[in-house]
């Protein structure tokens, strides 16, 4: 594919790929936009690239570029963090009230059609504190895409505003056939059908998007292409992605070595993450049944209010506050990892999971520092006067074997210590 590149063109086309995988919606006012002139003037290469890799449309202008990828179909555990399904709700309704509004409108008029397409839904609308924290979610979400912006105050539902619409982003952002779905659930369904390639771009794109793809997870044309085909698409996500990929009997691992392609980090710096991470001794202690390790909910809240007792001032109060919350907060996190899994046997942890054991620095037996003994130098000291066959005190002084001083380790004094230092005036 790059054979027509320089090798710094190349180089190039796999950084823009990397930046539009981790922003699909990029913009030159947004993060990372001042890679967009480098995406158009290899947007040729970069369609191409993810048009034969994995099926995906990207469309480039020069205010922006949008690649189109494949819905997650009915997994929702990487959705945007922090918006819940009536914010995403929100999102949809919002989209749909902009298209009408023209270029500028009151946030207070904004908010009232959207409740009042809500209505017309058929969504039963409370105007309470969640609801409002909702529907500010929605609003902020797309302040963040740029289809939004505060032209004068903000959209924080408390003051009036004066908001302006992209709608050029507007109309970039559906990625699902409207026109064609009779249902959201078709619609969902047609959002993630796989590309023109079939099993080949639906598995790539499993991989390139999630950090663990298990072949227990894949159908079972999926899998076995996959487990087929696992050394070239190791050098295929390298070369155009850089991405590394780590094969196990269970399945295949991608990781991003410059972690820019991570949208959630694990191990991480909170409660939940050091938690969960802390926990997954004694998670993955038992036998697995088909490379999994059932987790009892009992034994987590148990292992959490463990760590929570043992190390009182670690953690943020409002999780230790309520255990039960904290071992749903522990398995969210690991099923959005990917690395725990619901079934009618309740929540499973994949064998994945060994990866990220926490292990001791060092055995701390080996690591206590043992005293160094000097044996005392029989018949003599610095006080004592010189006598025939003595040692003089420039040999002290140094430390040289001929002083009297045991030299190296047979007699419990390590190398490196004043029994090495050479002869020279700075080190005396």
């Amino acid at each position: 594919m790059f054979d027509d590149l320089s090798e710094i063109d190349a180089a190039n086309v796999v950084r823009c790929a990397r930046t539009l995988l981790r922003r699909p919606l990029l913009r030159a006012d947004g993060p990372d936009g001042e890679l967009l002139t480098l995406v158009y003037r290899h947007r040729f290469a970069l369609q191409d690239l993810f048009a034969r890799q994995l099926g995906y449309r990207l469309v480039v202008e020069r205010r922006f570029a949008r690649l189109y990828k494949a819905g997650p179909g009915a997994d929702d555990s990487r959705g945007v963090l922090g918006m819940s399904p009536r914010g995403y709700a929100y999102v949809a309704l919002t989209m749909a009230v902009l298209t009408g509004i023209g270029r500028q409108t009151l946030l207070s008029r904004l908010v009232s059609d959207i409740r009042a397409a809500a209505v017309e839904a058929g969504i039963e609308v409370v105007d309470d504190v969640a609801d409002r924290r909702a529907l500010t979610a929605a609003l902020r979400h797309l302040v963040s895409l740029g289809v939004l912006h505060e032209t004068e105050g903000t959209v924080d539902m408390q003051t009036e505003a004066l908001i302006t619409v992209d709608t050029d982003l507007l109309g970039q952002l559906l990625t699902g056939p409207v026109a064609e779905a009779p249902s959201r659930e078709r619609l969902v369904e047609l959002a993630a059908r796989p590309g023109p390639r079939g099993v080949e771009h639906a598995v790539r794109r499993k991989l390139v998007e999630n950090p663990v793809v298990l072949y227990a997870d894949l159908p079972a044309e999926q899998a076995e292409w996959l487990r087929r085909n696992q050394r070239k698409e190791s050098a295929l996500l390298e070369t155009s992605f850089g991405l590394y990929t780590e094969s196990r009997a269970e399945g295949v691992l991608a990781a991003d070595p410059e972690d820019y392609l991570t949208d959630l980090y694990f191990p991480g710096t909170s409660t939940v993450a050091r938690i969960a991470l802390l926990a997954l001794p004694e998670l993955l202690a038992d036998e697995p049944v088909a490379g999994r390790h059932r987790v009892v909910r009992e034994t987590l809240v148990s292992v959490c209010g463990r760590l929570v007792e043992d190390y009182p001032t670690a953690w943020s109060k409002q999780f230790t506050d309520d255990l039960e919350r904290l071992a749903d907060e522990v398995l969210e996190l690991l099923r959005r990892m990917g690395l725990a899994v619901l079934s009618e046997d309740g929540r499973l942890l994949n064998a994945a999971a060994h990866r990220w054991v926490p292990e001791p620095d060092g055995d701390p037996e080996r690591e206590v520092e043992q005293p160094v003994v000097v044996p005392e130098v029989p018949g003599w000291s610095l006080f004592d006067e010189l006598l025939d066959g003595a040692p003089d005190a420039s040999s002290a002084r140094h430390g040289r074997p001929g002083a009297g001083v045991p030299h190296g380790t047979d007699a419990g004094v390590p190398h490196g210590t004043g029994a090495d230092v050479p002869h020279d005036k700075e080190n005396a």
